[in-house]
């Protein structure tokens, strides 16, 4: 297994002197022109890392559509049809994609007439007595709640929606061989959460939206209760954190800081809903050689990331009509994409978001001019006083290059791009004993070494940004930065696909600012 040096140490490998500093104090909901115009196609976090419970396998969430309100009916928020959705894997250290999977969705109206997507209650419920014609009493008016997404129990499932899933794969002369995944069956997304009356058992639902689809590859499409967490106004106020009991605004005690379980601060993205997709896949599919490697193995790390695309033209004619421009074979053109989080939201200038977000991870240097000098460090400096490190900025190399402590030694460093990297040979830690703050806990299965739901972006990469990577500012108070909000306000799944249940529509709850949120809801 390979040892992962202390993260002190990596600003030691100055073998290049462009780098790609973290954002921080949010992931990217809206964080483009682009994006907060186009919300379907708004990328609002990426994760990958080994699967808990399966360490020969690795699970790839790309969750869109941000601040969904689960009350907000009565169409509520299903995938677009017109968006491409694709995960994508550099796996010989070039940053282009060699293999990658890539996800459609239809959408059915099942029931023209009814006034919303979703309806139900108990075993149904008939017109009354007194019911005036033309519906006789007894008439059924009110179908059996939902249980089911197919067949009997799924009569109230008006809106519904189905996906397909296609494996790429790029071989010997750039040539690209293409596998449709689970054709055989219909591969239905989960819907959001309407409330107890309509979805009584929505857990169940959600056990039935997992799908195996060949090549031992499962998948999970749906809506599900947004992961991130993050006191949202503070940050976006001028970095105005609020007091911690260390009585300097954005500074954690080191009771807080060790307390992975309890908000200090409001979490700003309490209560809302996502939709998210995972894929569970095999290490032995996504390494270039088909095999599963030790830690210590160049080959063993991959770089990941996830893109959304429209078709070149879209034309909006009738609902029963075709909108894009060549229904079978459109000409995709990329709207958003995302590895690391929170780059493109703090770091990248305003004019140039878009164009960061249509550009591919190989050609980032020509952004380097947002990176050698960040402005979120001046203001770091400027605000609180912190000591930030001198530019160029070198100190952050192992996070959008190929090198360690993610990457064995040896690894080809490749060009800097945007990449989330992943060492598959670092076994998944248990879950009880996981580490909010990742590697610089001594977590070495957490962000940056791929990313994980329950990692603490906003805390890491905000210290990462004030330069605790390299040892002459890995001290207080640079060590101790947080917005105050360490843990998420539900419960993650411990399996696949490990986020949480969606919020239900009736009963979801927003924490406001000045309440400090406690932990997860049990």
């Amino acid at each position: 297994m390979l040892k992962l040096k202390p993260l002190a140490a990596i600003a030691g490998l100055t073998t290049a002197t462009l780098t790609f500093p973290l954002g921080a104090l949010a992931a990217s909901h809206r964080e483009a022109p682009i994006t907060a115009l186009d919300h379907k196609a708004d990328i609002t976090d990426f994760f990958a890392f080994v699967s808990y419970d399966n360490p020969d396998k690795v699970t790839f969430i790309l969750d869109v559509d941000p601040l969904l309100e689960p009350a907000n009916g009565p169409n509520y928020f299903p995938f677009d049809p017109e968006i491409l959705y694709s995960i994508k894997i550099d796996n010989n250290h070039d940053a282009i994609e060699d293999v990658w999977f890539d996800l459609r969705f239809t959408t059915e109206i099942r029931s023209p007439n009814l006034f919303t997507g979703y309806v139900g209650a108990g075993t149904g419920i008939a017109a009354p007595g007194n019911s005036p014609p033309p519906v006789a009493p007894g008439t059924p008016v009110v179908p059996p709640a939902i249980t089911a997404l197919d067949g009997p129990g799924s009569e109230g499932l008006s809106l519904r929606q189905s996906y397909t899933v296609t494996l790429a794969r790029r071989g010997p002369g750039n040539s690209v061989k293409h596998v449709r995944l689970g054709e055989r069956k219909r591969l239905f997304a989960l819907p959001t959460n309407v409330g107890p009356r309509t979805m009584p058992d929505y857990s169940s639902l959600a056990q039935q939206a997992l799908f195996q689809v060949g090549h031992d590859v499962r998948v999970f499409a749906g809506t599900v209760e947004d992961p991130f967490w993050i006191d949202l106004g503070a940050a976006f106020d001028s970095l105005n954190f609020r007091a911690t009991d260390f009585k300097v605004p954005g500074v954690l005690s080191d009771a807080q800081d060790a307390d992975d379980t309890r908000n200090f601060a409001s979490d700003a993205v309490s209560g809302f809903n996502v939709n998210a997709i995972a894929i569970e896949v095999p290490i032995s599919l996504l390494t270039h050689d088909g095999k599963k490697h030790a830690a210590s193995d160049p080959k063993a790390t991959i770089g990941a990331w996830a893109t959304t695309s429209r078709p070149r033209i879209t034309i909006r004619r009738q609902p029963s009509e075709k909108n894009d421009d060549a229904p079978n074979h459109p000409v995709w053109r990329q709207v958003q994409r995302m590895g690391n989080p929170l780059i493109n939201e703090l770091l990248v200038g305003t004019g140039f978001k878009d164009r960061f977000s249509i550009d591919q991870p190989r050609n980032d240097s020509q952004f380097a001019s947002f990176f050698l000098d960040p402005v979120l460090a001046r203001v770091f400096n400027a605000v609180y006083g912190f000591d930030i490190p001198a530019p160029p900025r070198t100190d952050l190399l192992p996070l959008v290059t190929y090198a360690p402590p993610i990457a064995a030694a040896g690894t080809p460093a490749g060009p800097v791009a945007d990449l989330l990297r992943l060492n598959t040979g670092v076994p998944p830690t248990p879950v009880s004993q996981q580490k909010r703050l990742g590697l610089l806990a001594g977590d070495a299965a957490g962000f940056p070494n791929g990313r994980r739901v329950s990692d603490d972006v906003t805390d890491i990469a905000a210290r990462a940004v004030v330069g605790v990577l390299n040892p002459q500012f890995n001290k207080a108070p640079n060590n101790r930065i947080g917005d105050g909000v360490n843990t998420n306000d539900a419960l993650y799944r411990k399996t696949f696909p490990y986020v949480g249940l969606a919020w239900d529509g009736r009963n979801r709850r927003h924490v406001d600012p000045g309440e400090v949120g406690g932990g997860p809801v049990q």
